[in-house]
């Protein structure tokens, strides 16, 4: 068997995942991180991973190297971040529970017409100058406002948000400098501290949005924590808002790079939400989740300790052509198969935000190509990232 080794940080990678996932399905499926902990690839042992119960998402069930350990006792209770993706049953069943009442299907759809709106008048601005950067314009705006209305958030603090979301979210890589750990915890100290203040206000002030909604949902006498309300508000910026900008953004590009499923999606608007599964299959805006094994595990002959951190490679599944046959390194927008990606996660940690970031997604990119059909892409730019990959920057002309 030729000898792999999975390196994200090797120049290229960013650019072009997806041929070292390939490598890595074909040569090492299982394949032990040089990092600490193992990585799976193909798309059954993925799915399989997501869904077994007897796994753990608690952070404090892996045994930390030395590094991580000094940080935690460094910033003691500042590190702990206890949003529903770090917790096992059944504290996960119950604040999932909680939190669903304040997402229902209903509350979702009623968002559309706002979306359309704010997605229009993105589109009408991009038109008046002729060329736009999409990320800037409407990819990031779009969620983050959404985010910010539902919640009923002050317009003045969006910019400040942006920033601590953004240091935070470097968190969800894999790899992460200690500078960069570092500044996320101080990052996280001061939007919590934000949160506790504008839920206290919410309390006192309830409206018709979602925080309220959150701070009200009960069941059986059982009320959200105030610290659990933080935590979850804090998921929406860091986890909900930067993986629907890279589905509109990588989208919206990736359909500029194919012209032909463009104009097929362009010309049939009952492929919208087909479509937007393929993009999510595609382009994979979350590429790893994670599971920590709590006994000893074998997958595919390999036998993976207790107390291990495994990593679910969801942007090498999504492209497993075992799973999505010949045409899985192909975009195709009206794939049968296309909602069986892994995008999402799956099982009970299945992404709560998927119906919204749909949606979203659906809006942006069917406006954006239907009122645009000749735009071009002119510049863009990766946001470097290693798991949450998107683009930073994408210019385009429109005109």
């Amino acid at each position: 068997m030729t000898a792999v080794f999975f390196n994200p940080l090797q120049d290229g990678y960013v650019d072009d995942p997806w041929s070292h996932f390939s490598e890595m399905r074909e040569h090492e499926p299982v394949h032990q991180l040089a990092i600490g902990g193992y990585s799976l690839f193909r798309y059954d042992d993925v799915f399989a991973l997501l869904r077994d119960p007897e796994l753990s998402v608690d952070d404090r069930n892996i045994d930390l190297d030395d590094e991580r350990a000094q940080l935690r006792a460094e910033f003691g209770e500042q590190m702990e971040f206890e949003s529903i993706l770090g917790m096992d049953p059944p504290d996960h069943t119950r604040l999932r529970r909680l939190i669903s009442k304040a997402f229902t299907p209903r509350t979702i759809e009623a968002l559309r017409p706002r979306i359309e709106t704010m997605v229009d008048d993105a589109l009408d601005r991009m038109a008046e100058a002729g060329t736009a950067d999409v990320v800037g314009e409407l990819a990031f705006p779009l969620p983050f406002d959404v985010i910010s209305e539902m919640l009923g958030l002050p317009e003045a603090d969006k910019n400040q948000i942006r920033d601590w979301s953004g240091a935070i979210v470097k968190t969800l890589d894999p790899i992460i400098s200690e500078e960069e750990m570092r500044a996320a915890f101080h990052a996280n100290q001061n939007l919590d501290g934000y949160l506790g203040e504008v839920i206290e206000w919410k309390r006192q002030n309830p409206a018709d949005d979602i925080l309220t909604a959150m701070i009200e949902a009960e069941e059986e006498g059982d009320r959200m924590s105030p610290k659990e309300l933080r935590d979850q508000v804090n998921l929406l910026f860091v986890a909900g808002h930067e993986t629907t900008v890279n589905l509109i953004g990588t989208g919206i590009s990736e359909l500029l790079e194919h012209p032909d499923q463009a104009a097929t999606l362009r010309n049939d608007p009952s492929l919208d939400s087909a479509a937007i599964d393929e993009l999510l299959r595609w382009v994979s805006p979350v590429q790893f989740s994670r599971r920590i094994t709590l006994a000893e595990i074998e997958v595919r002959g390999v036998t993976i300790p207790p107390h291990t951190f495994v990593q679910a490679a969801l942007g090498s599944a999504n492209h497993d052509p075992d799973k999505f046959g010949p045409t899985a390194e192909q975009l195709d927008v009206t794939r049968a198969a296309a909602g069986q990606h892994v995008a999402f996660g799956s099982g009970i940690h299945y992404c709560l935000g998927a119906s919204l970031a749909k949606l979203e997604g659906q809006v942006a990119i069917g406006r954006f190509l239907r009122r645009f059909p000749d735009a071009r892409v002119e510049d863009s730019r990766w946001n470097g990232r290693i798991n949450l990959r998107g683009l930073d920057e994408l210019k385009v002309s429109v005109a």
